[in-house]
């Protein structure tokens, strides 16, 4: 068979490493695959995809359609949660091959006496194949007595059917692997963050915050269109190295220090810090906030303070110095002296393994759903392909926030190995340039198939520049930007909310960081930053096409401080068009195209526009439209198109 096998199967797509690690989808995507497929000379190829659930013991099938240059391509849908495999099977059909040449003889009039006892041997082969109802018509084509009748015959629509719908498999090649495609849950795509510090959730100024604090807060977190709600590492804190206000060496008496140096003689990462409440406590927060539509995302952060239990009774899991002491974490000049990292070169390192795993399972039996993991590119990545594996065979829905900010294969390889989002360099993309080419990069380029983009603009540790002392406008039009551009994203809430914009100075860091000090907010006062929140946040669950980070599209827009892009659904039943002004100071103009081949727009345009933000209604008839931005009214508009019959 290997011998007479004359296709070429190449360049399958979606495919990680040669198949060493999954494409990942999540439920109710599309999962579209192609691939270069040919053989020599000219006949015809055809080829089929499967597909399955890896659990299923029938193959489902699709035909592959050529589109240019030997590229084939077909798609899948996938509706449940889990592993799916596919491949593909290409051949020669020398039926297809013999009907094009058919048709071409019989219209030049050549004889095709013998093209017809072809097709009479073509049709009892498929017959003997299981396809018995084609052996009647083989018996038409022997009618020799009306040779005319059955050249009518094959060049019949039905005989045209016919040929489509019973390909002859002969010699198939068969693709040498079968590829996996991880689906998870819809959340894993499709979520809306907010963070703040539980210490800081008081409503009552100078007390420290606690779980109870919390829970009052759930409501507004609610309103204003969250899902999920990320805590900072709870655990105690330690005690000793501790640091003061802004990063001080040195705390001074009552202040609180750092939640991600993590652990004293109050316990360590399966304990919390007494000031915020019981492990019962946070039970219940978790249980009141699903009741909302919220999933609380806790932070897992494997560092230890130097009074954490594991230091004393697991000495040999940190580095030892030359001085007898152990070494603290380091990113030179910076040092972190209340925290010593896990030296996971360590002889007893299948028992750091193990313990760190029981971290995870420890909270997931806590109800925790969501976990966001502290610098994870410091850890070895066969650590994380492996515990995180582990924690799925305990609950697959657990979803894992990569927070590495750091190479990109460093990103791309812990992405492969199991983490179901991460964080992204969007935070530092500004121009309109920057951001198209990054957000292609990620849409369109091979880390598509298992990196899972979640965009912040800001975080406990980063105030970038371009939010530096400036205004509400740059607030909110970086918002609007993540929240559009990404499916997944998440915002430093409170700090974010009210405009906080103080840096240290020469630093991409918040003057009077939270993370050393409990802060007090005035929870129920709200802004215009609270409002356009909750309408994008609003948008975001009422329109579909806002739930991929997969479908967007670039506008021409020729001002270089104006953006647009169109994201819809593959039905076009919904289609979102986001504008958003980049200059956070003045007004900005131009005309922006539609996208008429995506949109199947005819030539006359009749499009009717709703801003989800301002509640104004437009009506373009071009194909290029004037657009205006004061971003002191509005630096954004949200629209949704209705597409009027005309256009069909």
């Amino acid at each position: 068979m290997l011998g007479k096998s004359r296709v070429i199967i190449e360049n399958v797509q979606p495919v990680v490493d040669g198949g060493l690690y999954p494409a990942k989808r999540t439920i109710g995507e599309i999962v579209e695959v192609s691939a270069s497929i040919f053989g020599d000379g000219h006949d015809h190829t055809r080829a089929t995809l499967l597909y399955k659930r890896a659990s299923a013991s029938k193959w489902n099938s699709v035909e592959l359609q050529p589109t240019y240059n030997d590229d084939w391509k077909a798609s899948f849908k996938v509706e449940e949660q889990g592993t799916y495999l596919f491949t593909i099977h290409a051949w020669i059909d020398h039926f297809d091959t013999w009907y094009d040449g058919f048709k071409k003889k019989a219209a030049a009039k050549v004889d095709v006496k013998v093209e017809l006892m072809e097709g009479v041997v073509f049709l009892k082969t498929l017959a003997e194949n299981g396809k018995p109802n084609l052996l009647s018509l083989a018996t038409k084509l022997e009618n020799t007595t009306n040779p005319q009748a059955a050249i009518d015959l094959i060049l019949s629509d039905s005989f045209s059917q016919i040929v489509r719908d019973y390909p002859l498999k002969e010699n198939e090649t068969v693709f040498e692997k079968e590829l996996q495609v991880l689906v998870e849950n819809r959340k894993a795509n499709f979520s809306s963050w907010y963070e703040f510090f539980p210490r800081s959730s008081s409503l009552e100024a100078g007390k420290h915050g606690t779980f109870h604090d919390c829970a009052k807060l759930l409501p507004r977190i609610a309103a204003m269109g969250f899902d999920v709600l990320y805590f900072p590492p709870i655990h105690p804190i330690g005690k000793l190295n501790r640091k003061g206000k802004n990063n001080n060496v040195r705390a001074q008496r009552g202040e609180p220090g750092s939640p991600w140096a993590i652990g004293s003689d109050e316990g360590g990462h399966k304990s919390v810090l007494p000031a915020l409440g019981t492990i019962e406590d946070f039970k219940k927060l978790v249980s009141d906030a699903k009741l909302l539509g919220i999933d609380i995302a806790l932070d897992i952060a494997f560092q230890c303070a130097p009074d954490h239990p594991y230091v004393a009774e697991h000495p040999d899991w940190f580095k030892q110095r030359p001085d007898g002491s152990i070494q603290y974490a380091e990113n030179p000049p910076k040092k972190y002296q209340d925290i010593y990292p896990f030296n996971f070169e360590s002889d007893d390192w299948k028992n750091l393994w193990e313990e760190l795993k029981s971290v995870f399972l420890f909270w997931v039996d806590a109800g925790v759903t969501i976990f966001r993991v502290d610098n994870p590119h410091t850890k070895p990545i066969p650590f994380w392909g492996w515990v995180i594996t582990e924690v799925h065979k305990k609950d697959p829905n657990i979803i894992f926030l990569s927070e590495a900010f750091t190479r990109p294969r460093i990103m791309a390889s812990l992405a492969k190995v199991g983490f179901t989002q991460g964080y992204t360099y969007f935070t530092w993309r500004v121009s309109k340039q920057e951001i198209i080419e990054y957000v292609t990069e990620l849409v369109s380029g091979p880390s598509r198939n298992y990196f899972r983009p979640n965009f912040w603009p800001n975080t406990p540790d980063i105030l970038p520049y371009h939010l530096q002392n400036q205004g509400e406008n740059s607030f909110i039009f970086r918002y609007a930007l993540a929240a559009t551009l990404s499916s997944n994203f998440g915002v430093y809430g409170p700090s974010y909310e009210f405009y906080e914009n103080t840096p240290m100075e020469g630093k991409e860091e918040y003057f009077n960081s939270e993370k050393y000090e409990v802060r007090h907010y005035d929870w129920k006062r709200t802004n215009r930053m609270t409002d356009i929140m909750s309408l994008i946040n609003k948008a975001r669950k009422e329109n579909e096409a806002l739930q991929s980070t997969w479908n967007v599209q670039f506008c021409p827009i020729e001002n270089t401080q104006l953006i647009a892009y169109v994201k819809a659904t593959d039905d076009l039943s919904n289609i979102i068009l986001v504008i958003v002004n980049l200059d956070p100071n003045g007004k900005q103009s131009g005309y922006v195209q539609l996208p008429k081949a995506r949109l199947k727009l005819s030539d006359k345009v009749n499009v009717k526009l709703h801003d989800l933000i301002t509640d104004e209604y437009y009506t373009w008839t071009q194909e290029w439209n004037f657009v205006e931005l004061n971003p002191h009214k509005i630096p954004f508009h949200l629209l949704r198109l209705e597409i009027h019959e005309s256009n069909m």
